[in-house]
């Protein structure tokens, strides 16, 4: 039981991040706005689509990739949501951070799939 006293310390500590505490005031602020929080998706969804297609292998096309520019940068335009993004990018990090030192403590390994 020690190590899921030491998770629920953890969340705690998350909790209590000054960025994690930025991020859902900037989230609930822009929640607000219809027109910005639809574009948000939208921009999330083509980047996920994107994504989702180069990691299968597969080419994604220019002029979705040229939408998605032009679509972050109409986004990026609104301060709040440029620090949304920064935050969320953050938040993220931490999160793969903490998920790699978990990973390296139980030895994931993944040699066997390298063949």
């Amino acid at each position: 039981m020690y190590v899921y006293d030491r998770a629920n310390l953890l969340a705690q500590d998350i909790k209590e991040m000054p960025d994690l505490k930025r991020y859902k005031e900037l989230k609930e602020k822009i929640a607000q706005d219809e027109m910005t929080k639809n574009l948000i998706k939208n921009y999330k969804n083509k980047q996920f689509k994107a994504q989702s297609l180069m990691m299968a292998g597969e080419k994604v096309l220019d002029s979705d990739l040229e939408e998605i520019r032009k679509l972050g940068e109409v986004l990026f335009l609104n301060k709040d949501v440029a620090e949304y993004f920064a935050v969320e990018y953050r938040l993220q990090t931490v999160v793969s951070d903490i998920y790699k030192i978990i990973g390296e403590a139980v030895e994931f390994d993944t040699d066997f799939m390298e063949e």
